[in-house]
Order: structure tokens, then C-alpha cells, then sequence
């Protein structure tokens, strides 16, 4: 990933992901473009991804505390 994609949040690399795969599935682009534009998408993915795995660590986290917090005896 290019620094300048992980400054980009999660919504914003999705929306711009939307813009490619609109522009790519209109066509009428040069093949140059076009794989431009597919280079530029699977960069967009790999944010988007980055940043829900992160988003799953932390849920998974948080509700492994939460299933310790209740397994631990009451004193």
C-alpha cells in the first residue's frame, strides 16, 4: 500500500473504489486507463480491507473481554 493510501479512512477509499469500478464498468476508456484505473481500484481494496480487518480485531477483542468480564467469579 502507498503511504498516502493508509492516510486515506475507510469511507473515502470506498467511495473512491465506487468512482473506479463505475468508470470501469461504463467503459469507453483506453486500455491504458483502464488498467490504470484496475491498479488504482485493487490499491483502494486493499485500504478498504486494512481497515476492516482492523475494525474485526477490535470487536473480537472487545467481546473476548466481555466473555471474560462474565466467566470470572463474583467476589
Amino acid at each position: 500500500m502507498a503511504e498516502t493510501d493508509t492516510a486515506l479512512g475507510y469511507e473515502q477509499a470506498r467511495d473512491e473504489l465506487i468512482e473506479v469500478v463505475r468508470k470501469l464498468e461504463a467503459g469507453g476508456t483506453s486500455l491504458e486507463d483502464s488498467l490504470a484505473l484496475w491498479e488504482r481500484g485493487e490499491e483502494l481494496a486493499k485500504v478498504c480491507r486494512h481497515w476492516l480487518e482492523g475494525a474485526r480485531a477490535r470487536l473480537d477483542s472487545a467481546l473476548a473481554s466481555r466473555e471474560a468480564a462474565e466467566q470470572a467469579p463474583e467476589e
